[in-house]
């Protein structure tokens, strides 16, 4: 038996994590979330070149395929190896047959010269007409000044912003810092230390697994107003597995929670990505909903259809050599792995 669905959306992904799985430990065990920034995930966009944001896409959208997941709203850093990136990621995941919603995380944690370029990527790469957002890293490592410009810059190309916010106890104080800025079209990513009336406009996307991760806390995404969208942050883009995460952690925090409300979730993800309507996901299950899938282990993928053509056949990737994206990319993950070894 199987059942068909329309394509899933993963809201929130950093697909240059792909390559990140087998890293080396970080130079000093993390003690805060801050620590878990500086010790591992700065550390690791820092190593990143062109070929290994690539391959990393390549393989992140690969996975994404084979997970029933055609649409990614993906959020990348790469400080020294910014121009052009967001069009490797694009044309990457167009070779799969996956589509993508990029943009550049602006910063300024490598000086005002590091922020501009990452303002110029986002501009270059809309300018060109990628599909995209205009990208920030945080409020906490962004000037007023910086936050202002991102800001300036969606509302030009009529694009939200996509932006982490209140992730963890660093940025607790986001919500002030950018409320009169934002709009409907922002993405606002995690929410973990955001106040129940926040008051910020847009679609917050929660990430439970991450959080559980990176140990700071739970969301509780069901006390917001706002539309709630689900993520991964960067943990592959299997979207069924992270309902099933997202509905144990609801029901962890409130006996009552039921699998409607994650799966919820997954429906503000298609109208953030409306072109899924057009995709059809054959799962090994039926019927795919959420009462039989927050209770049902390894429903695999058999066939995906995008736009109504092949991208996937009995499991296997019809548009690209699935062995040799993964055998070109273990090459580049040995490569990023030995640049993390090297670095003070």
């Amino acid at each position: 038996m199987s059942d068909t669905t329309a394509g899933m959306v993963c809201a929130h992904h950093h697909l240059y994590s792909a390559l990140a799985r087998g890293m080396p430990p970080p130079p000093a065990d993390p003690t805060s979330f801050l620590g878990v920034l500086e010790n591992i995930w700065w550390r690791l966009d820092m190593a990143l070149d062109l070929e290994i944001i690539e391959w990393s896409a390549k393989l992140g959208a690969l996975e994404a395929l084979e997970a029933g997941c055609t649409a990614i709203i993906d959020h990348h850093e790469s400080p020294l190896a910014i121009e052009g990136s967001l069009s490797l990621i694009a044309d990457a995941c167009a070779e799969v047959g996956v589509r993508v919603n990029t943009c550049y995380g602006v910063t300024d944690r490598h000086g005002p010269d590091g922020a501009a370029a990452g303002l110029a990527e986002n501009d270059r790469y809309l300018t060109d007409g990628g599909r995209g957002m205009v990208g920030v890293h945080a409020a906490f490592t962004c000037t007023d000044d910086t936050l202002a410009a991102a800001a300036e810059l969606a509302r030009k190309h009529d694009v939200g912003v996509h932006i982490h916010v209140a992730e963890g106890p660093d940025d607790v104080g986001a919500a002030d810092r950018i409320r009169d800025l934002t709009r409907d079209d922002w993405l606002l990513i995690h929410g973990v230390y955001l106040p129940d009336d926040h008051g910020l406009r847009g679609t917050i996307v929660h990430n439970p697994r991450s959080n559980m991760n990176n140990s700071v806390g739970y969301a509780n995404p069901a006390r917001f107003s706002n539309p709630i969208g689900l993520g991964t942050d960067g943990i592959g883009a299997d979207m069924l597995a992270e309902f099933q995460l997202a509905y144990v952690a609801h029901r962890a925090a409130d006996i009552g929670a039921s699998p409607d409300a994650a799966w919820a979730m997954l429906d503000t993800n298609r109208a953030l990505f409306p072109e899924v309507a057009n995709d059809t996901v054959r799962w090994s299950y039926d019927p795919v909903e959420p009462w039989h899938v927050a209770f049902t282990p390894t429903i695999n993928v058999i066939d995906v259809d995008i736009d109504g053509e092949p991208a996937l056949r009995d499991g296997a990737a019809t548009r690209v050599d699935a062995d040799e994206v993964r055998a070109k990319a273990a090459e580049q993950a040995a490569r990023l792995h030995a640049a993390l070894e090297e670095m003070p």
